[in-house]
């Protein structure tokens, strides 16, 4: 009677939860009944037009072993009962590759970073997941399945759920200049040019309009404006991708040689019908032309007002390439003379840093504690090299740092002349992480027990740790990763996950912890490892025969009674009374049968007589 009781409860809760859920919400979820590698224990949720991570877990059901994991969620779902209604609910397909192989019968845990498309209706939405893989001696990824699925639920977000703005902020960004020189041009030619744009984000960009910030002054621009417009439109640049922005621009004639800066406002969508956001940027051009007279005449009559040389940064680099903050570096400076025909001597050079955000003190420093250089001469388009030991302050924020370049030098007709440049230097930090106390409940576990791991991990350090994810290695625990997510400098992330013993530990029970996060670039970062303490044995099963197999066990004896002490006298002498009866019984007999056998002859002899 309970069991049938306990159906119907269970019937009319399952009816309640139906009746309870939107039909519009649950006619978009796909059948997960018929995945095979694929389990989702609880659907993965999220807000419409944020960012969110769908979590499953991938078990190798073959009977090889996966050297390397591919797992891919696609934009189409085949086998949907009506493809064309099908609606991918985020802004574009993601893939990632699992760090380690899955062993035959492991499961490994997945947590995939998603942005969702802001244009969805607050319900139900199913994906499909492909699984490509590695196995033996082929280094080549094939597909197992694609007919995986799984799950989510998207809402409308309110006014209290806050996005991290740097996380936001990365979904879409601009990058100008990749892996090109500086265009040169050379008055009075046209100079045809086009400037590498990569959106470096995470998200397509919609709606891009690039716009060039023009100058009357020709200090400040240095090209002709002949065109009403020099915006360059794009409908979408998706996320990695990189267009050109071409321009044939002629270089003014009242232009002087020397790199102009060229500032463009990008304007862009991060979804079809979101609000326009901007970002500014510039690339530099390099002009060459004579000095006018009319610049002469226009001067003050002294004796310093004649032509003069034109002192410029031909090109620079640094020795290493990444400069780390607190950490010393060379500085190669290659200063040209960029006038074609008038030299430059006595040329001094004092070097001022940007003052660092904190502290005030400047961001770069020489290590001889001098920031003046001096070169003798420069003839017309000669260059001379300067090599300069120098160092970035400990403590500044990751960013690029100017440092001004004043010049005092003389020419022939002018004495005395004062210019400045600058040039833009990058500075990095160098990621700090450290864990707080790990806690391992229960330290010690059977086969297919599990053990709950919770441990911070705190950011040290003065940048963004991004996507950070913690894996979990050993021979006697199924392998397990967990996504963190991103960790402000200063703040915590929490590690809370189950890892559920595989095989009896064969060692010391030491765990392997892999903290893995990435740069702003995207770029993942050499891993961080420590150590937990779990041990795994095998289930106890109790066999009383074994158990007391071979133990003397020292019982207290009693005092034996009277029966048990002459018991085996008693057995012989109760033996030989036996014996004496039977042959006292046999010796009756015998004397009996003789009597009778007496009697009867002496009766025969009377009858005889």
């Amino acid at each position: 009677m309970k069991a049938v009781w306990r159906k119907i409860w269970i019937l009319g809760a399952a009816l309640l939860i139906l009746g309870m859920t939107p039909a519009a919400a649950m006619a978009d979820m796909a059948d997960v009944s018929g995945n095979y590698y694929v389990e989702q224990s609880s659907i993965s949720r999220g807000k419409i037009g944020r960012s969110m991570n769908v979590t499953f877990s991938v078990e190798n059901k073959t009977n090889q072993d996966w050297k390397d994991v591919k797992v891919v969620i696609s934009s189409y779902m085949s086998g949907w009962y009506n493809e064309e209604d099908y609606i991918f609910p985020f802004e574009k397909a993601t893939e990632k590759v699992l760090g380690a192989g899955i062993s035959v019968g492991s499961r490994r845990s997945v947590s995939m970073p998603v942005r969702v498309r802001a244009d969805l209706k607050e319900g139900y939405y199913g994906l499909s997941i492909e699984i490509w893989v590695k196995q033996g001696d082929d280094n080549d990824f094939h597909q197992i399945d694609s007919g995986e699925n799984v799950n989510i639920y998207v809402t409308a977000p309110t006014a209290n759920d806050t996005e991290d703005t740097e996380d936001v902020n990365k979904q879409i960004s601009f990058t100008l200049g990749e892996g090109q020189s500086t265009p040169y041009g050379v008055y009075p030619n046209v100079l045809n040019f086009s400037i590498n744009m990569r959106n470096s984000g995470l998200s397509d960009a919609r709606d891009v309009t690039v716009e060039m910030v023009l100058s009357a002054k020709s200090e400040e621009f240095p090209f002709d404006i002949n065109d009403g417009s020099y915006d360059r439109y794009f409908e979408t640049v998706a996320a990695g991708e990189t267009v050109q922005l071409p321009y044939s621009m002629a270089v003014r004639e009242d232009t002087y040689s020397g790199y102009y800066e060229i500032k463009l406002n990008i304007y862009y969508r991060e979804t079809a019908t979101g609000d326009m956001k901007k970002q500014e940027d510039s690339f530099w051009v390099r002009i060459k032309n004579k000095e006018h007279e009319e610049e002469k005449e226009n001067q003050s009559a002294n004796e310093n007002n004649r032509t003069y040389a034109r002192i410029v940064v031909d090109s620079f680099e640094t020795v290493p390439e990444t400069i780390i903050a607190g950490e010393p570096f060379q500085l190669i400076l290659r200063m040209k003379n960029a006038s074609s025909d008038i030299a430059a001597t006595n040329i001094l050079l004092d070097l001022e840093s940007e003052a660092a955000s904190t502290g005030g003190g400047a961001v770069f420093t020489t290590l001889s504690g001098s920031s003046s250089y001096v070169i003798n001469s420069l003839k017309p388009e000669e260059v001379s090299e300067l090599r300069l030991d120098m160092q970035a302050t400990a403590g500044i924020d990751q960013r690029t740092y100017y440092l001004k370049i004043k010049e005092t030098y003389d020419s022939p007709e002018y004495k005395n002349a004062k210019a400045e440049t600058s040039i833009n230097i990058p500075v990095r930090q160098v990621a700090r992480l450290n864990t707080g106390t790990i806690e391992v409940m229960p330290s010690d576990i059977t086969v297919g027990a599990e053990s709950n791991i919770m441990f911070p991990i705190n950011n040290t350090g003065k940048v963004l740790l991004y996507n950070v994810t913690v894996a979990f290695e050993a021979d006697s625990i199924v392998p397990t990763d967990t996504y963190v997510g991103n960790i402000k400098p200063g703040e915590t992330g929490n590690v809370d996950v189950m890892l559920a013993g595989a095989a009896a530990t064969a060692d010391d029970g030491k765990v392997k912890i892999i903290i893995t996060y990435e740069d702003e670039n995207g770029e993942v970062q050499k891993p961080v490892e420590k150590e937990l303490t779990l041990m795994v044995t095998e289930p106890f099963e109790e066999n009383y025969e074994d158990v007391f197999a071979g133990q003397d066990f020292d019982m207290p004896q009693e005092e034996p009674s009277f029966v048990q002490q002459y018991l085996k006298y008693l057995i012989a002498a109760a033996a030989v009374v036996a014996v004496i009866l039977v042959v006292s019984l046999v010796v009756i007999r015998r004397k009996r049968k003789t009597k009778k056998e007496l009697e009867e002859l002496e009766g025969s002899d009377d009858e005889i007589s």
